[in-house]
């Protein structure tokens, strides 16, 4: 009986607490873009990699937000590119709303100079979790759920976003923001 789930966990943050377990995904933020009965899937925000946007996907990847290169996006289908994007009245079939003014983009179709798609992020594979799969992680403690902002998505720091989205958690979570990468030197 996993009586923690309420609410689907879309739009939601899946931050990843120190007792993960798993390397693939310590201290990783990641956006959730489905959950249901099918399962689960995200895109982890926290994970740049050395790959220039601009080169690997030609069009899209010019628009690509600060730092300008590919997201390591997750462990699932590393060979598929997720889009998200900001959308300043985004109204065409490119465009999926998600949360406020971001939401997927479908890099299938071109980009075009008149496109309200202004901003976007870039992320090779994501983050998938079968059926109940994620909610028994999140009951064992490995998951903690937040509330996402669309600055987490597009951030241009990346690798600071872990400690920044607990910063802004109630006491005592707050205070994980201070853990140090290896509790045996503290």
């Amino acid at each position: 009986m996993l009586s923690t789930m309420v609410t689907p966990l879309a739009t939601r943050l899946l931050v990843a607490t120190p007792r993960i377990g798993d390397p693939n995904f310590e201290r990783t933020v990641i956006f959730m873009l489905a959950h249901g009965d099918q399962g689960a899937l995200g895109v982890v925000l926290n994970r740049p990699s050395g790959s220039d946007a601009a080169e690997l996907v030609p069009g899209w990847g010019e628009r690509a937000t600060e730092p300008g290169v590919i997201f390591l996006g997750g462990p699932v289908g590393r060979d598929a590119v997720v889009g998200m994007g900001l959308g300043v009245g985004a109204d065409d079939e490119k465009f999926q709303p998600v949360l406020g003014s971001l939401g997927t983009v479908d890099l299938n179709q071109e980009p075009q100079p008149g496109d309200d798609i202004l901003r976007v992020r870039l992320f090779a594979g994501s983050a998938g979790w079968g059926p109940g799969q994620l909610e028994a992680e999140i009951e064992e403690g490995a998951w903690w759920v937040v509330q996402a902002l669309v600055s987490d998505v597009l951030t241009q720091w990346p690798e600071g976003l872990w400690r920044e989205v607990l910063r802004r958690q109630p006491s005592p979570r707050c205070w994980f923001a201070n853990h140090p990468d290896d509790v045996s030197t503290n």
